[in-house]
């Protein structure tokens, strides 16, 4: 079966951390293109950060360059966004996203096809 499930959003205060997590079933995690999408009300979804599981390569939006890291965990099939110095502006619901070849690139959403119901994000100030 599918699956990709997001967890750890919530609401902080500017200049906090969360760190979310994407659980994956084997199929859509070993390798892959795994990205982390957010979108806020009114707004198109944009690509926040881009892992491929298997090369290890790692692309991510200009606009939290620095301040987030994505990760994985082989062993759990798992992926992470550890965001730091989160911004008002970074609220969002944030969704996990796989595809085997992103061939439409790796930080737009048409590339993915299977996707996590997602989790909010708020940052207040």
């Amino acid at each position: 079966q599918v699956q990709l499930v997001e967890s750890g959003g919530g609401s902080v205060q500017h200049g906090g951390s969360l760190r979310l997590s994407c659980a994956a079933s084997k199929d859509t995690y070993a390798y892959a293109w795994m990205a982390w999408f957010r979108q806020a009300p009114g707004k198109e979804r944009e690509g926040v950060a881009v892992r491929h599981t298997g090369y290890g390569g790692t692309y991510y939006n200009d606009s939290v360059k620095g301040r987030f890291t994505i990760s994985q965990d082989n062993a759990k099939n798992t992926l992470y966004l550890q965001m730091n110095s989160l911004k008002p502006e970074d609220t969002a619901m944030y969704y996990c996203a796989s595809d085997r070849t992103a061939i439409r690139g790796v930080l737009r959403a048409e590339s993915y096809h299977y996707w996590g119901q997602g989790t909010q994000v708020t940052v207040s100030s």
